[in-house]
């Protein structure tokens, strides 16, 4: 894949899309461009089910349901392309070997409890969207939804934390 940047004379630069990822961050850590992108669009993600919630508080059902479901898409495309890759390259080979080790610790807690934000809450937007098996579907709505919101923010809590651990605290950070 291409990736078309412009550059400060105004004319455009065709580069891969690999190498854009793996250049210098924008956030000025020693972070490359694509943690500093997964942890923006991270954020973003958290502000969309944040706003969706607000949404559902004001009853405003129809809007909720579309803000939650592009949130939800964004981020299952963030942690399919822009997670999962990462912690199977840098943490899975020290495990468990290397657990008490923060980095490898927190890591693993933000990847375990993301496993279970994610399911529980694509699996919510799925009910919500009416694509669910009959036998899966559920009524209290608040009930699920609330735990799943809550589910997501920690995770996205520990997102920033690994963030920092990996390319803030980190004397050799990872270069993926």
């Amino acid at each position: 894949m291409i990736a078309i940047l412009w550059q400060t004379d105004g004319e455009p630069e065709e580069i891969a899309v690999t190498e854009l990822l793996h250049r210098s961050g924008f956030l000025g850590t020693s972070a490359n461009w694509a943690a500093d992108m997964t942890l923006l669009l991270s954020l973003l993600v958290a502000a969309l089910f944040t706003v969706g919630a607000v949404m559902a508080l004001r009853q405003r059902y129809e809007a909720h349901r579309w803000i939650q479901t592009s949130g939800a898409v964004l981020n299952v495309i963030l942690v399919v392309w822009l997670m999962i890759l990462p912690y199977r390259d840098f943490v899975a080979p020290g495990i468990p070997a290397r657990l008490g080790e923060s980095f490898y610790w927190i890591t693993t807690l933000h990847a375990v409890i993301g496993f279970f934000a994610f399911t529980f809450g694509n699996f919510v937007v799925l009910r919500g969207n009416g694509l669910m098996i009959k036998a899966l579907k559920f009524n209290n709505y608040k009930l699920f939804m609330r735990a799943a919101y809550i589910l997501y923010m920690a995770t996205t809590l520990l997102g920033v934390w690994v963030y920092f651990a990996w390319f803030v605290n980190n004397p050799n950070p990872p270069v993926y």
